[in-house]
C-alpha cells in the first residue's frame, strides 16, 4: 500500500481561467471605485463652495453689503517688482480678504485642482514655477467673477496688471442675486472643448470630469454639470447672463469671440 499522498496541482488552463476571472472583476470594479472617489471629491468641492458662500455673506455684513476688492492670478507685485504668489507677504487675492471668515484656508482648494499650463511660466507672467495647483500658486482653486466684485483703480489687478477703473459693487446693486455667479471652479470640463471660453489653447487642464462648483451672490452654492446651466447664470450686476451676447461689445472693450457677457464680467 502506497502511503504517500499525491497532491493535485492546478493545470495551466485552470490558472488562466482564474486570471481571466480576476481581470474581468477588476475591469468591472475599478471604474466603480474611480467613480466613487470622484463623487467624494465632488462632495468636498460642493461643501467648500457652500462654506465660501457663507464667508462672503459675513464679509458683506461687516462692510455695508459691499463686495470684496477684486484680484486674480497675481504672482508678481507690479509696484515693488518682486514675486508675490500665494503665501508671500506681497500677495493679494480675494481669498486673503475672506480669510478672517473661514476656519481653514484649505476650503479654497478644490480636491480636483490639477493646475494648468499657465502655471509653468515665470512669476512676471502670472505663473508659479515648481507648483502644480492653482491653490498653491494663486491661493484659490476658485475663480472670483470680476463683474460682481469691487474694482479699485490702481489697486485691483489681474495677471499682475493693475486696473485703471473703479466700480464699487454692493448687494443692493445686483438685479438678480440668487442667479448671479459669484465664484466658480477655475476649470469646467466644457472649457476644454469650446474655444469661446478662452481656455484653449494654452490654459485648460481637466479637473472635475462632469462639471464644477458654483457660488451665487445670495449665499447658496451648488455643483453644476452642463455648459447650458453655466451660460444661463448671471455674471454682471445688471442681470446680464454669461452666454448672452454683449450688444455694446466695441464700446465695452469686450474681447470675446463671440463677445458674450462671460468675457466682460466673469
Amino acid at each position: 500500500m502506497n502511503l504517500s499522498a499525491s497532491k493535485k496541482a492546478f493545470t495551466l488552463i485552470e490558472l488562466l481561467v482564474v486570471i481571466a476571472i480576476i481581470a474581468i472583476l477588476a475591469a468591472i470594479l475599478f471604474p466603480v471605485f474611480a467613480q466613487a472617489r470622484e463623487q467624494a471629491r465632488q462632495t468636498v468641492c460642493t461643501s467648500n463652495v457652500r462654506q465660501l458662500s457663507m464667508a462672503v455673506q459675513m464679509y458683506l455684513q461687516d462692510y455695508d453689503e459691499t463686495f470684496p476688492i477684486f484680484y486674480a492670478y497675481n504672482t508678481w507685485d507690479p509696484i515693488q517688482n518682486v514675486p508675490a504668489p500665494s503665501g508671500t507677504p506681497m500677495h493679494k487675492g480675494v481669498e486673503v480678504e475672506l480669510m478672517p471668515y473661514v476656519k481653514n484656508h484649505l476650503i479654497f482648494k478644490c480636491p480636483d485642482d490639477q493646475g494648468g499650463p499657465s502655471l509653468y511660466t515665470t512669476y512676471q507672467n502670472d505663473g508659479c514655477p515648481n507648483t502644480n495647483t492653482y491653490f498653491d500658486c494663486y491661493g484659490s482653486s476658485y475663480r472670483f467673477d470680476h463683474g460682481v466684485f469691487t474694482t479699485i483703480a490702481n489697486e485691483s489687478s489681474q495677471d499682475n496688471i493693475l486696473y485703471t477703473t473703479t466700480q464699487v459693487v454692493t448687494l443692493a446693486s445686483l438685479a438678480l442675486p440668487a442667479e448671479t455667479r459669484l465664484m466658480r471652479d477655475e476649470m469646467m470640463p466644457w472649457f476644454g472643448t469650446n474655444p469661446s471660453y478662452g481656455y484653449i489653447p494654452g490654459y485648460f487642464q481637466q479637473w472635475h470630469p462632469r462639471g464644477g462648483g458654483i457660488v451665487f451672490a445670495d449665499g447658496h452654492g451648488k455643483f453644476i454639470v452642463s455648459s447650458a446651466a453655466f451660460d444661463d447664470e448671471v455674471v454682471c450686476p445688471g442681470g446680464e447672463r454669461s452666454g448672452q451676447l454683449d450688444p455694446n461689445a466695441a464700446s465695452d472693450g469686450n474681447p470675446g469671440n463671440p463677445p458674450t457677457y462671460y468675457w466682460l464680467c466673469d
